[in-house]
């Protein structure tokens, strides 16, 4: 793999470990959240910059930085007055601002990442737009529907083939009688359609970068959409077994790390793919 294919993937870890950072901090262990951060920073010295020209200078035409910096200020003005907390929408808004200044830095490497980040954090938005307010707007029940019929009777009957008997109770929800009797709500994140969409953000980011043919894209993506389901199907059946042989503190524990690890090693796998199909 050439340098700047390894620039992709490293940024690409460091995208899930700053997730996961995320996810650590608020829900799980701050310890843990700092330990991802340091590994992190650590993978961003191993990206090679190379020194061309005034990497420090910006470009003449400012357009994508006054772009990107009006919508870094736009989310967190609004977020602070409205006294929210930064959500998956926001940071991924963050995100895309933060990757259009960057596109403006005169340093190919930093140039070719920042479009990277461009285009992974403008597919979440729209997708994100799209499937959760857009549809919410028209009253179109895709979310509950989806979480219901392709997320939670699949993973409910490949539990019931293992012996283990689980009870749906809502469509979202199934109780389990393991250690301890309690209800697991399977929907919201839990429906892999955040990781989907990083996902498809970053197959799409990918192959605008490397220019690659549109069928080779879209075969790609479909691989990416096929890959992500399976893998959330696996998440959410390995929380039901925590549930059952654990109880629900257990579970939950494993809820708040499980995902960003899956999602990591996802997606490092799906860049490996990418670059054998290319050779």
């Amino acid at each position: 793999m050439d340098d700047e294919n390894k620039n992709l993937v490293l940024i690409l870890l460091v995208l899930a470990l700053f997730t996961g950072m995320a996810v650590e901090v608020s829900e799980g262990s701050t310890a843990v959240g700092v330990v991802l951060f340091l590994i992190s920073v650590i993978l961003l010295t191993r990206i090679n910059f190379k020194h061309v020209g005034d990497s420090g200078l910006l470009k003449k035409s400012k357009t994508y930085f006054v772009i990107g910096a009006s919508i870094i200020l736009a989310d967190l003005y609004y977020n602070f007055k409205s006294g929210g907390e930064l959500g998956t929408l926001d940071v991924m808004t963050l995100f895309f601002g933060i990757s259009l200044i960057g596109t403006q830095i005169q340093n190919p490497q930093v140039m070719r990442i920042s479009w990277f980040g461009t285009y992974i954090s403008s597919v979440f938005v729209v997708l994100y737009l799209i499937f959760y307010t857009m549809f919410a707007f028209l009253n179109i029940d895709f979310l509950h529907k989806f979480d219901h019929y392709m997320i939670l009777l699949p993973t409910v009957k490949i539990i019931g083939l293992i012996g283990i008997p689980l009870e749906v109770i809502a469509t979202e929800t199934v109780r389990v009688s393991g250690v301890e009797e309690m209800t697991v709500v399977i929907g919201g994140p839990c429906s892999g359609l955040y990781s989907m969409f990083l996902l498809i953000g970053i197959v799409f980011g990918y192959s605008r970068i490397e220019k690659m043919e549109v069928n080779k894209t879209l075969m790609m993506l479909g691989f990416c959409v096929v890959v992500a389901y399976i893998s959330n199907l696996f998440r959410v059946i390995v929380l039901y077994l925590a549930a059952y042989y654990y109880g629900q503190e257990t579970m939950m524990l494993v809820h708040t790390h499980i995902g960003w690890i899956i999602f990591a090693g996802i997606a490092a796998g799906i860049m490996y793919f990418i670059e054998l199909k290319r050779r």
